[in-house]
């Protein structure tokens, strides 16, 4: 069955439960036609979340099945996070494995950083908050994400292993409240966030977001404090900080059939509320949050439309912005000559272009080779000797936002082979990519490989370069705007020609525009 490129169905598979928004989307926003949600309680049953139970597998499986069905039946194209529970769970890869082969869906399992990034995303098509500093708190089953940000610049990130399910199946097994347990959360939660307190307070912010379905249930509860009926959407409420102590003393206070009779609260969360609100309502101590504000956009929503990106650059360039920016914050801290890098990937990009009239390039792929660019000489902060395979581990377990688990491992291998060896199947890492992947890291560490020959000087002299094609040959030319001596580049870009010609098959000769 054909599928419509127009139409997006994105997935959150989280630690409490499973989400699935369909929607069409164009570059003026998404119109949403469909909504799907299943409580599987992934996290539950696995100790600390450290296994997925036989039980939970076979829940999120079903799920997942008949989302698929749905999604196809609107011919979308789907695109599936993972978040807490099965990024941590030992066993995560049998339950990709299976999701992928049973109900036909790829799962990229996001870090906790990149799970932040996303719900911001989200959060920012829901909400007016282009003038307003903000400080947002998602709260899922198994972390909790905290960020700060001036609308699309991300100031702080984090991932904190704080979720209602979590904490629930942590503090108050077996649905029981212990009279020690309640203080006992909240010194935990406390505690886990003591480490940054510092910053996010120095860093300040003006309106205080919560987003996801423990924020909405939480809203609603405050908001039934003062109101008879809840509105029609919950999306912008806003509650304060002591109408949240009220709302969470009266749950702390409650049997389990007593909370099942409290006003807005969902039946399916009488047992993790609890902790859910202690993360909320301690958060909001330690950070100085006078209010809240619900926000009905989060993960979902926000991979809405960064597939949509993915599949049309033009939709939303900002995305772009936002993982160039986080590969550069890197760069900053690890490299010793950061401008060179910038050099190389202006001139890389460049380079794709000019190929790109000659043969068909995927346009993601530069980005791949953008980032790759900036990052290359990461390894540099360890030490010069081999820094190339230095590169690699430290771009591998980077916490790069904007790019998948599955993209930053191109990204970094691109990045290793910028230097010394070419790609080999000797080489473990290379050897495990797919095919396809193989050729891409080959291909785009080629012209990552030319780019720095063209700034041998590191002072940016080569202005541009042309490309022609011609039968089996490849010829470059350089300019420089200035005139200046750009023979050093020259000699230094006819050394790193040969994984290029390999590669497209060609020979390529390389000459200095007169």
């Amino acid at each position: 069955m054909s599928i419509s490129p127009s139409v997006i169905a994105a997935i959150d598979i989280g630690t409490n439960s499973i989400h699935m928004v369909v929607a069409k989307v164009s570059d003026s926003g998404f119109e949403v036609i469909a909504r799907e949600k299943d409580n599987t309680r992934l996290g539950e049953g696995g100790g600390d979340m450290k296994m997925l139970s036989p039980e939970a597998i076979e829940r999120g499986i079903k799920a997942l099945r008949n989302m698929r069905r749905i999604a196809d039946a609107h011919r979308a194209s789907v695109f599936a996070v993972a978040t807490s529970a099965v990024r941590e769970a030992k066993n995560s890869s049998d339950f990709v494995d299976r999701v992928a082969k049973e109900a036909g869906i790829d799962i990229e399992v996001i870090s906790g950083v990149e799970e932040a990034r996303l719900i911001h995303l989200g959060v920012l098509q829901a909400l007016p908050l282009s003038d307003k500093r903000s400080l947002l708190i998602d709260i899922g089953g198994g972390s909790t994400e905290v960020v700060i940000f001036d609308h699309t610049e991300e100031l702080f990130v984090r991932s904190f292993k704080i979720g209602a399910v979590r904490l629930s199946n942590r503090f108050f097994p077996f649905s029981s409240t212990h009279p020690a347990s309640v203080p006992s959360c909240s010194k935990f939660i406390a505690s886990t966030v003591e480490p940054v307190k510092r910053e996010i307070l120095k860093l300040g912010h003006e309106v205080a977001i919560v987003s996801s379905g423990t924020g909405e249930t939480l809203a609603r509860m405050c908001w039934m404090l003062t109101h008879d009926e809840t509105p029609r959407s919950m999306n912008g409420v806003i509650f304060s900080s002591e109408e949240l102590r009220k709302v969470t003393a009266k749950i702390a206070s409650s049997t389990m059939d007593e909370r099942g009779k409290l006003d807005g609260l969902d039946a399916d969360r009488v047992d993790i509320i609890l902790a859910g609100a202690l993360i909320l309502d301690t958060l909001a101590k330690s950070f100085a949050i006078t209010s809240f504000m619900y926000c009905d956009y989060a993960l979902r929503e926000g991979v809405l439309l960064d597939a949509a990106q993915r599949l049309d650059p033009d939709v939303n360039n900002d995305l772009h912005n936002v993982a160039i920016q986080s590969a550069r914050k890197l760069a900053e801290r690890c490299d010793d000559d950061p401008s060179h890098s910038l050099n190389v990937a202006r001139l890389s990009c460049m380079l794709f272009d000019e190929l790109s009239h000659s043969y068909e390039l995927d346009p993601h792929h530069r980005l791949y080779l953008e980032a790759a660019a900036v990052l290359a000489n990461v390894g540099l902060v360890v030490s010069h000797a081999r820094h190339h395979l230095h590169t690699y581990y430290i771009v591998r377990n980077a916490d790069l936002v904007g790019f998948t688990d599955h993209e930053i491992e191109l990204i970094a291998q691109i990045a290793r082979y910028h230097r010394k060896s070419e790609p080999k199947l000797q080489h473990a890492a290379f050897a495990a990519l797919s095919e396809e992947d193989q050729h891409t890291v080959r291909m785009l560490s080629a012209i990552l490989r030319i780019a720095i020959g063209l700034d041998r000087t590191h002072d940016g002299r080569t202005t541009s370069i042309s490309v022609s094609q011609k039968n089996k040959s490849l010829h470059l030319l350089l300019e420089s705007e200035k005139n200046e001596d750009l023979d050093l580049n020259l000699y230094a870009t006819q050394q790193r020609v040969a994984l290029l010609a390999d590669v497209f098959e060609c020979n390529v000769t390389v000459a200095i525009a007169t």
